[in-house]
Protein backbone atom coordinates (compact mmCIF):
# COMPACT_ATOMS: atom_id res chain seq x y z
CA UNK A 1 0.00 0.00 0.00
CA UNK A 2 1.14 3.49 -0.80
CA UNK A 3 -0.02 6.31 1.52
CA UNK A 4 0.06 9.82 0.04
CA UNK A 5 -0.83 12.91 2.08
CA UNK A 6 -2.94 15.33 0.04
CA UNK A 7 -2.82 19.15 -0.11
CA UNK A 8 -4.31 19.00 3.39
CA UNK A 9 -1.76 16.58 4.91
CA UNK A 10 -4.15 14.88 7.36
CA UNK A 11 -6.19 13.62 4.39
CA UNK A 12 -4.45 10.52 3.04
CA UNK A 13 -4.88 8.87 -0.37
CA UNK A 14 -4.24 5.14 -0.16
CA UNK A 15 -3.23 3.20 -3.25
CA UNK A 16 -3.31 -0.53 -2.53
CA UNK A 17 -1.17 -3.05 -4.35
CA UNK A 18 -3.31 -5.09 -6.75
CA UNK A 19 -2.17 -8.62 -7.51
CA UNK A 20 -3.87 -9.86 -10.65
CA UNK A 21 -3.71 -12.43 -13.40
CA UNK A 22 -6.12 -14.00 -15.89
CA UNK A 23 -8.14 -15.47 -12.99
CA UNK A 24 -8.89 -12.10 -11.41
CA UNK A 25 -7.22 -10.07 -8.68
CA UNK A 26 -6.46 -9.85 -4.96
CA UNK A 27 -6.11 -6.61 -3.04
CA UNK A 28 -5.53 -5.90 0.64
CA UNK A 29 -7.85 -2.97 1.44
CA UNK A 30 -6.95 -2.34 5.07
CA UNK A 31 -4.06 -3.12 7.40
CA UNK A 32 -4.34 -1.58 10.83
CA UNK A 33 -0.60 -1.74 11.56
CA UNK A 34 0.40 0.13 8.37
CA UNK A 35 -2.46 2.56 8.75
CA UNK A 36 -1.53 3.51 12.30
CA UNK A 37 2.17 3.77 11.44
CA UNK A 38 1.39 6.33 8.72
CA UNK A 39 -1.16 8.26 10.77
CA UNK A 40 0.87 8.19 13.95
CA UNK A 41 -2.20 7.44 16.06
CA UNK A 42 -4.68 4.64 16.64
CA UNK A 43 -7.94 4.45 14.70
CA UNK A 44 -10.54 1.95 15.77
CA UNK A 45 -13.02 1.38 12.94
CA UNK A 46 -16.23 -0.07 14.40
CA UNK A 47 -18.67 -0.18 11.50
CA UNK A 48 -18.69 -0.69 7.73
CA UNK A 49 -21.30 1.05 5.56
CA UNK A 50 -22.25 0.71 1.90
CA UNK A 51 -24.42 2.78 -0.42
CA UNK A 52 -25.46 2.46 -4.04
CA UNK A 53 -26.39 5.52 -6.06
CA UNK A 54 -27.05 6.51 -9.64
CA UNK A 55 -25.22 9.10 -11.75
CA UNK A 56 -25.56 12.62 -10.41
CA UNK A 57 -26.46 11.64 -6.84
CA UNK A 58 -24.56 13.92 -4.49
CA UNK A 59 -24.34 12.93 -0.83
CA UNK A 60 -22.92 15.53 1.52
CA UNK A 61 -21.25 17.50 2.80
CA UNK A 62 -21.74 15.68 6.13
CA UNK A 63 -20.00 15.53 9.50
CA UNK A 64 -20.71 14.74 13.13
CA UNK A 65 -19.71 16.92 16.05
CA UNK A 66 -17.73 15.63 19.05
CA UNK A 67 -18.06 13.48 21.01
CA UNK A 68 -19.55 11.57 18.05
CA UNK A 69 -17.18 12.75 15.32
CA UNK A 70 -16.36 10.16 12.70
CA UNK A 71 -13.15 9.38 10.86
CA UNK A 72 -13.80 7.48 7.63
CA UNK A 73 -11.92 5.26 5.23
CA UNK A 74 -13.81 5.43 1.93
CA UNK A 75 -13.61 3.54 -1.36
CA UNK A 76 -15.64 2.59 -4.42
CA UNK A 77 -16.25 -1.05 -5.26
CA UNK A 78 -18.27 -0.40 -8.43
CA UNK A 79 -18.29 2.69 -10.63
CA UNK A 80 -16.73 6.10 -10.10
CA UNK A 81 -17.24 9.02 -7.70
CA UNK A 82 -15.67 12.36 -7.02
CA UNK A 83 -14.95 12.27 -3.29
CA UNK A 84 -14.60 15.61 -1.48
CA UNK A 85 -13.45 16.49 2.03
CA UNK A 86 -13.53 20.01 3.52
CA UNK A 87 -11.43 21.14 6.48
CA UNK A 88 -13.87 22.51 9.09
CA UNK A 89 -11.37 22.82 11.95
CA UNK A 90 -11.67 26.52 12.83
CA UNK A 91 -8.10 26.73 14.17
CA UNK A 92 -6.55 25.03 11.14
CA UNK A 93 -4.38 26.86 8.62
CA UNK A 94 -6.31 24.98 5.90
CA UNK A 95 -9.78 25.83 7.28
CA UNK A 96 -12.32 25.97 4.43
CA UNK A 97 -10.02 24.30 1.94
CA UNK A 98 -10.95 21.01 0.29
CA UNK A 99 -9.46 17.94 -1.32
CA UNK A 100 -11.23 16.27 -4.26
CA UNK A 101 -10.18 12.82 -5.49
CA UNK A 102 -11.73 10.49 -8.06
CA UNK A 103 -12.24 7.05 -6.56
CA UNK A 104 -13.11 4.23 -8.93
CA UNK A 105 -13.52 0.48 -8.94
CA UNK A 106 -10.66 0.37 -11.45
CA UNK A 107 -8.07 2.44 -9.55
CA UNK A 108 -9.10 0.92 -6.17
CA UNK A 109 -7.87 4.06 -4.38
CA UNK A 110 -9.16 4.88 -0.92
CA UNK A 111 -9.30 8.13 1.03
CA UNK A 112 -8.88 8.60 4.75
CA UNK A 113 -11.12 11.37 6.13
CA UNK A 114 -10.04 12.35 9.67
CA UNK A 115 -12.12 14.00 12.39
CA UNK A 116 -12.69 17.68 11.70
CA UNK A 117 -13.64 17.31 8.05
CA UNK A 118 -16.96 17.42 6.21
CA UNK A 119 -17.32 14.70 3.59
CA UNK A 120 -19.34 14.21 0.43
CA UNK A 121 -19.28 12.56 -2.96
CA UNK A 122 -21.01 12.69 -6.32
CA UNK A 123 -21.50 9.70 -8.62
CA UNK A 124 -19.80 10.19 -12.00
CA UNK A 125 -20.58 6.77 -13.53
CA UNK A 126 -24.02 5.35 -14.38
CA UNK A 127 -24.12 3.98 -10.84
CA UNK A 128 -21.66 3.47 -8.02
CA UNK A 129 -21.34 1.31 -4.94
CA UNK A 130 -19.53 3.24 -2.23
CA UNK A 131 -18.25 1.69 1.00
CA UNK A 132 -16.66 3.14 4.08
CA UNK A 133 -15.40 2.30 7.53
CA UNK A 134 -16.19 4.64 10.44
CA UNK A 135 -14.77 4.91 13.92
CA UNK A 136 -17.99 6.07 15.60
CA UNK A 137 -21.68 5.24 15.26
CA UNK A 138 -24.17 7.54 13.55
CA UNK A 139 -25.62 9.99 16.08
CA UNK A 140 -28.48 12.07 14.62
CA UNK A 141 -28.25 14.66 17.39
CA UNK A 142 -24.63 15.40 16.34
CA UNK A 143 -25.25 15.22 12.59
CA UNK A 144 -24.39 18.39 10.65
CA UNK A 145 -23.85 19.49 7.08
CA UNK A 146 -22.50 22.23 4.84
CA UNK A 147 -23.98 23.38 1.54
CA UNK A 148 -22.47 21.48 -1.37
CA UNK A 149 -22.68 24.62 -3.52
CA UNK A 150 -21.10 27.08 -1.04
CA UNK A 151 -19.42 29.62 -3.33
CA UNK A 152 -16.65 30.20 -0.77
CA UNK A 153 -15.67 26.51 -1.06
CA UNK A 154 -15.70 26.63 -4.88
CA UNK A 155 -15.98 22.85 -5.29
CA UNK A 156 -16.09 21.66 -8.89
CA UNK A 157 -18.40 18.65 -8.71
CA UNK A 158 -17.67 17.91 -12.42
CA UNK A 159 -21.35 17.70 -13.32
CA UNK A 160 -23.84 20.46 -14.19
CA UNK A 161 -25.69 21.68 -11.08
CA UNK A 162 -29.08 20.97 -12.68
CA UNK A 163 -28.05 17.32 -13.11
CA UNK A 164 -27.27 16.79 -9.41
CA UNK A 165 -29.69 14.83 -7.21
CA UNK A 166 -29.70 15.60 -3.49
CA UNK A 167 -31.74 14.49 -0.51
CA UNK A 168 -34.10 17.07 0.99
CA UNK A 169 -31.73 17.31 3.97
CA UNK A 170 -28.70 18.00 1.79
CA UNK A 171 -30.52 20.76 -0.12
CA UNK A 172 -30.83 22.98 2.97
CA UNK A 173 -27.42 22.83 4.67
CA UNK A 174 -25.95 26.24 5.55
CA UNK A 175 -22.81 27.67 3.99
CA UNK A 176 -19.58 27.24 5.93
CA UNK A 177 -19.62 30.86 7.13
CA UNK A 178 -23.22 30.41 8.38
CA UNK A 179 -22.59 27.08 10.11
CA UNK A 180 -23.08 27.51 13.85
CA UNK A 181 -21.13 24.49 15.10
CA UNK A 182 -17.76 23.45 13.71
CA UNK A 183 -14.65 21.82 15.11
CA UNK A 184 -12.82 24.11 17.53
Amino acid sequence: MKFTPQSIPEVILIKPTVHGDDRGYFVETFRQDLFEKVLGYKVNFIQDNESKSTKGVLRGLHYQLPPCAQAKLVRVIKGSVLDVVVDIRESSSTFGQHVAVELTSKNKHQLFVPHGFAHGFVVLSDSATFTYKVDNYYAPEHDQGIAFNDSDLAIDWRLPLEFLQLSDKDKVHPTLVNTKELFK
